[in-house]
């Protein structure tokens, strides 16, 4: 049995029954509703039919059990739900993942146990202090907490599981921006790099030129397969990548963005290069027979048996390999960087690099490569100033 009766101009109090306790009583569930739209609120029988529709749901939501009642649940419950009604459906895998490790590693340890509406701004504010002063995380990672929170809050306010968020009344942590300039490799250290490369295998080869010379991300290599290659206009097609999952596992998803599928016209030299690497594979799996178990996708950067890398396969090597060779250290995905910067000052224009990098705007490419783009101009105007004189 269910029921609903108004409690004011533009709110309804939902019942619904859910059996029997212990000692025989009913069990009723409540929902309160709002509704903003005033013509409805205006005409009677469409607002009889859209509370008779709502208490239905909330009716079905009871009797099947998903109902949890709001002012009983914990931040520990309600996150299952949100993870299972919102996070999956809206959440790249990838995401997904990040997220959960941030609330099981920071955000629940510190407000798990707390009810929800008995969360306050003022338990946001000294949980993001912590991570800063006890935690010693980064500003980013500190403003990356504060964006799942007000995700979690912006769900529970909307399914009315508490009137207002929260975390709306704190401001988003501030960022001290990582210079680009001071994360990227010269020329000459480039250079180095190729120098170090010639003794290494062919597949890092391939791998490090393409990030450098068409500024591919990680994910976006391991998710090249021949089939995204036009060897003779030396063009390669971004339409797919492979990252990190939930619980580790490798997926292939699209690009991060609508803007990030792009065509990319290789140097001749890194083209000869990655043609040598997929006739070295060819053979390979000839060579392999049976052994080579990859059936439905020919990667660029495969394993002995044909599968490809794992994600953090290329980070882990990387590491290493700056390592083993006395290099400077910066980042796998800087390469990226580095060869935007390449670009510039090369003297290429930022429309055409914003393109060679999949960015959904160029005002992105502005941003990132203020600096950069600001000495450029300047070496442009240095080299008018004999004209002018």
């Amino acid at each position: 049995m269910a029921s609903y009766q108004r409690r004011g101009h533009n709110s309804f109090l939902l019942v619904a029954e859910a059996g029997y306790n212990a000692k025989g009583n009913r069990i009723r569930r409540t929902k309160t509703i709002r509704i903003d739209d005033e013509s409805l609120l205006k005409t009677k029988k469409r607002l009889n039919d859209y509370v008779e529709k709502e208490l239905y749901k909330f009716r079905i939501e009871v009797e099947s059990g998903e109902y949890i009642k709001p002012e009983k649940s914990l931040l520990n419950d309600f996150v299952e739900l949100w993870e299972e009604k919102y996070a999956k459906e809206h959440l790249g895998a990838g995401t997904l993942e990040t997220h959960k490790s941030h609330i099981k590693n920071h955000i629940l340890p510190a407000l798990g146990h707390l009810r929800l509406e008995q969360i306050r701004p003022k338990h946001i504010l000294d949980l993001l202090s912590s991570l800063r002063t006890e935690k010693d995380l980064s500003d980013s990672t500190v403003q990356y907490n504060y964006r799942v929170l007000r995700n979690i809050f912006e769900r529970a306010s909307e399914w009315e599981f508490i009137a207002a968020n929260p975390v709306a009344k704190v401001a988003r942590p501030k960022v001290t921006k990582r210079k680009v300039k001071d994360n990227v490799y010269t020329e000459k250290e480039v250079e180095l790099i190729f120098k170090e490369m010639t003794t290494e295998s062919l597949h890092w080869q391939v791998f490090i030129s393409l990030a450098l010379a068409c500024g591919f991300r990680r994910g976006e290599n391991l998710g090249l397969e021949s089939k995204h290659i036009v060897w003779d206009k030396r063009q390669i097609s971004i339409e797919q990548a492979i990252v990190r999952g939930e619980k580790g596992r490798a997926i292939l998803k699209d690009p991060k963005s609508f803007d990030s599928n792009r065509i990319v016209t290789a140097p001749k030299s890194v083209m000869a290069l990655l043609r040598k690497l997929y006739d070295t594979n060819m053979k390979e799996k000839e060579k392999a027979g049976d052994y080579w178990v990859e059936r439905k996708h020919e990667w660029i950067f495969c394993n002995d048996d044909g599968t490809h890398f794992y994600p953090t396969t290329p980070t882990t090597w990387w590491k290493r390999f700056t390592t083993r060779k006395k290099l400077r250290y910066i980042r796998l995905h800087d390469l990226r960087h580095t060869s935007a910067t390449l670009l510039i000052n090369r003297g290429i224009h930022a429309k055409i690099i914003s393109e060679r990098l999949g960015h959904a705007d160029i005002r992105v490419t502005m941003d990132t490569y203020g600096h950069a783009l600001q000495e450029a101009d300047e070496k442009a105007a240095d080299e008018l100033n004999d004209l002018f004189k």
